[in-house]
């Protein structure tokens, strides 16, 4: 035999070999899902509630209008400290001043009437007194002449004279008795009238106070929207021409911040959160949760669902608030500011990755007898009650079993920044599939794996 030939004997030996070769390894890859893995393992898990609000005074007022008028004097500028009971601002005052004067005199002349009511009522009683002094006398003086004319020892005119004088010191006492009586309602309403003038004093007093602002505490003017001359109204809080200026004790600074409903559950009263302030970057200040609304604030609206006259499905948060441990000087009320909250920390336990976590339903997990098939379901009895699609579901992860994917169910604990604590089900080391989320999406048990974690080349610019 030639060369020639051996040469292409062999040649087509190999091709036939290596045909073969490629359709056997195209049925055998066929099957097989590409998959990025990962290792179940232990370390510090941090479980962070984020919430974003504005950073505001523990202590503030808005110190509003309680008079209607025009300002005469602003004591005090924006950014102004003041001491307690320091003078802030004061209006025009000349009317409620005459009023205060006019109740005063009036209180004054009541109080003078008041003595002279009860010197009347003192005459009135010593006048009583007098009257039954004679009475009793003219009484004595008539008993007297009773046993006198029975004895026909004084005359008829002597008798009866004596007796009208006893009837007549009688009607004295009566008279008497009807002076005191009305001297003393004199002097009751001569009482009232004190107490009528003082309860108008008192008025008049609270009016006039109104008409001057002091300041309730030690603290820095924040904001001031008014200037001298302008008039202010009573109203509602924060309504224009009503509030004077706001009053702040900077020296104990909090963040509002409003927390998503789904996460309230986890933040409790002293947890430890960290504050950054969008004004002073690359820098957190250390605080703890001090307060925790009770009401929900529909997000969209800004309103308590406690005020909502009827239901609402929109997204709400809760109000919390967290107290800065050291916040710097020259913090301002209203800078945006976003706190992470620590709600729950563990100390080596065992984790995966969050992405690979899924959800299967019960049904696609019963094998039948060909490996990694599906069984459907079986079908619904009359009277069987049909489970929820959240109770027929089972949360686990796919973990690789000689080059399968196995479907694991998981008990899952406080979930970190890119990690999930996993209480049950796992060992450290057991490698489990972390993508593609298509893959995880689409994935059955018994799938056949090849595991790729290269990282993904990135896709080149269009020039």
């Amino acid at each position: 035999m030639s060369t020639v030939k051996k040469i292409a004997i062999g040649a087509g030996i190999a091709l036939l070999l290596l045909v073969v070769f490629a359709v056997a390894r195209y049925y055998s890859d066929k099957d097989v899902v590409t998959v990025q893995t990962g290792k179940a393992q232990r370390m510090d898990l941090t479980a962070i509630v984020s919430a974003s609000g504005e950073i505001r005074p523990k202590t503030y007022v808005n110190i509003g209008a309680n008079a209607f008028g025009k300002i005469t004097h602003l004591y005090v500028k924006e950014g102004d400290s003041v001491h307690k009971g320091q003078l802030l601002a004061q209006l025009e005052n000349v009317q409620s001043s005459a009023d205060l004067q006019a109740t005063q005199a009036s209180l004054e002349a009541a109080q003078t009437d008041a003595v002279a009511a009860e010197a009347a009522l003192n005459t009135s009683m010593a006048d009583l007194k007098r009257a039954q002094s004679d009475c009793e006398r003219a009484q004595l003086d008539w008993e007297r002449a009773q046993g006198l004319f029975k004895d026909a020892l004084i005359a008829k005119s002597d008798y009866d004279s004596r007796k009208a004088t006893w009837q007549m010191a009688e009607a004295g006492v009566a008279q008497a008795q009807a002076r005191v009586a009305q001297a003393k309602a004199q002097k009751d309403s001569a009482d009232r009238r004190i107490a009528q003038n003082r309860a108008n004093l008192t008025h008049a007093a609270d009016v006039l106070r109104k008409t001057s602002y002091i300041a309730p505490f030690d603290g820095t003017i924040t904001n001031l929207p008014v200037r001298e001359g302008e008039t202010v109204v009573i109203g509602i809080q924060n309504s224009p021409g009503s509030t004077l200026m706001t009053l702040a004790d900077m020296s104990v600074i909090t963040a509002e911040v409003k927390v998503d409903e789904t996460d309230i559950v986890n933040v409790k009263l002293g947890q430890p959160a960290e504050v950054s302030i969008d004004a002073i970057p690359k820098k957190t200040f250390p605080a703890l949760v001090t307060e925790i609304g009770d009401n929900a604030i529909v997000r969209s609206t800004g309103v308590s669902t406690s005020q909502q006259t009827s239901a609402s499905e929109e997204a709400k948060d809760f109000k919390v608030v967290v107290t800065l441990q050291s916040p710097p000087a020259d913090l301002r009320p209203g800078l945006s500011a976003t706190a992470k909250i620590t709600t729950a920390t563990r100390a080596n336990t065992l984790s995966v990755p969050i992405q690979a976590l899924t959800m299967r339903r019960k049904a696609d997990l019963e094998p039948t007898g060909s490996e990694g098939s599906v069984q459907a379901a079986a079908p619904q009895k009359d009277g069987e009650k049909r489970p929820t699609p959240e109770k027929d579901e089972i949360q686990g992860v796919f973990l690789i079993r000689n080059h399968k994917a196995e479907f694991v169910r998981v008990e899952t604990g406080i979930v970190g920044t890119t990690d999930i604590e996993v209480r049950g089900g796992l060992k450290e080391g057991d490698e489990i599939v972390t993508g593609s989320y298509k893959v995880l999406r689409t994935m059955k048990p018994g799938t056949s794996v090849k595991v790729d974690n290269a990282e993904p080349k990135k896709e080149e610019e269009s020039s």
